[in-house]
């Protein structure tokens, strides 16, 4: 063991970087763009495409009626009965989103 090189270590003490390897890590002044608006785009999009690809992969013919007098089926009205079938998932989505923002301002007092 005495014949081995010692480990190089990256540290600031000593000057040990040399002037290129410092300049690596120096901020741009650029902000990092903030892409929400598309993850949540591509998130509807994909929950859509879902829909739409449980509707037609469905072998029964599913009836939905909004009212007495309007019913459509999945056979027939595919892209509405999609609509439909996204409407409710995103109506599930949305009820755990609130439940859970409500569960943690209610943890959030009752630790206070």
């Amino acid at each position: 063991m005495s014949n081995s090189q010692p480990k190089q270590s990256w540290s600031l003490q000593d000057n040990k970087r040399s002037e290129e390897q410092r300049k690596a890590f120096k901020p741009t002044g650029k902000t990092a763009k903030k892409s929400t608006a598309k993850y949540i785009v591509s998130v509807i999009l994909v929950t859509f495409l879902a829909s739409i690809s449980l509707t037609i992969g469905s072998k029964k013919k599913l009836e939905a009626c909004l009212s007495s007098e309007f019913c459509f089926n999945s056979k027939d009205d595919v892209l509405l009965y999609s609509l439909y079938v996204f409407s409710t998932i995103a109506i599930i989505v949305a009820t755990i989103f609130i439940a859970y923002k409500f569960g943690k301002r209610f943890g959030e007092q009752v630790k206070q």
